[in-house]
């Protein structure tokens, strides 16, 4: 059997222990044998962590090549977590990393994995989000990209610091987005393909009258215009994710959003596997008191719970 990872050796090992990590997680049961694993690296939240998600044909892929390559020149290392759409056979990634990002093999400050969607809607696997936690623990700039549903990708705010929404011109996705309560997810929006001219900036006045119209909190995002393929807007688009990374720095805003997350994250795997009403039990229970970080707080909650049920022990 293979040894546990540990984040010294994680840290150290480069692109091979980090590949090593992501597939002991990836196993059945492997997020909750390996709690103390994730935990440890849930307390060195070296990377910053950006959300792309859109429709299919966006160019979320396209955007992310970009990004890979401009935050490569300013000597970041960056890892890639892509999530694929599913085979309904073996529940394995359809398209992978290879076909949808250009990166260089042989260099060792890049990172990408493909996860595949498998049954979640919401465009997150379970296992990317203990991925990403491993990840923004090793890298400067950890990059997820959903698979791109359209209405259900809600998931990206479990895992992003910055949720970035990408809208293509003459789509009529704002109005869509709208309707499905989108717009109050991402913290910048871009309207892609702006080579096009006129229909990107009749998206891009579709976008803002729809933000006009939704429920804001504390932050405003910011719709800006891109072309990928011409490189146009990128000075733009850095800018405007460094002032919601300064926005996120000032008092406890991005501890308190992590802790939000990690929340969502115990919750989550809960009903994934007791369904709603073991989650119920859980959260009535007096069991449910602790201060464990979240990996920890998840097996002990999961083991609580396949006790209490009579359910086979999700970690074995």
């Amino acid at each position: 059997m293979a040894s546990a990872p540990t984040l010294e050796a994680v840290l150290a090992g480069g692109k091979p222990a980090v590949a090593r990590a992501l597939a002991a997680i990836e196993a059945k049961g492997g997020t909750l044998r390996h709690a103390a694993f994730l935990d440890a690296a849930r307390g060195v939240p070296h990377g910053r962590v950006l959300g792309i998600t859109g429709p299919p044909g966006v160019g979320k892929s396209t955007l992310t090549n970009v990004l890979i390559s401009e935050a490569r020149t300013r000597g970041e290392r960056v890892a890639v977590i892509a999530v694929d759409p599913s085979s309904r056979q073996t529940m394995g990634a359809l398209l992978g990393d290879r076909t949808r990002l250009r990166t260089d093999p042989e260099d060792e400050g890049v990172f990408v994995r493909s996860f595949a969607a498998r049954d979640r809607l919401g465009g997150l696997s379970d296992a990317a989000i203990a991925a990403t936690v491993v990840m923004r623990a090793a890298y400067d700039l950890v990059i997820v990209e959903t698979v791109g549903i359209g209405q259900s990708e809600a998931d990206i705010a479990l895992v992003a610091d910055t949720v970035l929404l990408c809208v293509q011109p003459g789509s009529g996705d704002s109005l869509q987005f709208m309707k499905a309560g989108v717009m109050e997810l991402p913290d910048v929006i871009v309207v892609t393909k702006a080579d096009l001219g006129a229909p990107a900036r009749r998206a891009r006045a579709d976008v803002e009258g729809a933000l006009s119209l939704a429920a804001t909190g504390e932050w405003r995002p910011e719709v800006l215009m891109v072309s990928s393929a011409m490189r146009s807007g990128m000075d733009e688009l850095h800018d405007a994710l460094d002032r919601h990374a300064g926005w996120l720095a000032v008092g406890d805003r991005l501890a308190r959003k992590r802790a939000v997350q990690e929340s969502a994250w115990v919750e989550d795997v809960l009903r994934d596997r007791f369904g709603r009403e073991g989650l119920r039990t859980w959260l009535s229970s007096p069991d449910r008191s602790g201060s464990e970080p979240p990996f920890e707080r998840m097996a002990r909650a999961s083991a609580v719970l396949a006790a209490r049920l009579g359910a086979d022990d999700p970690a074995a």
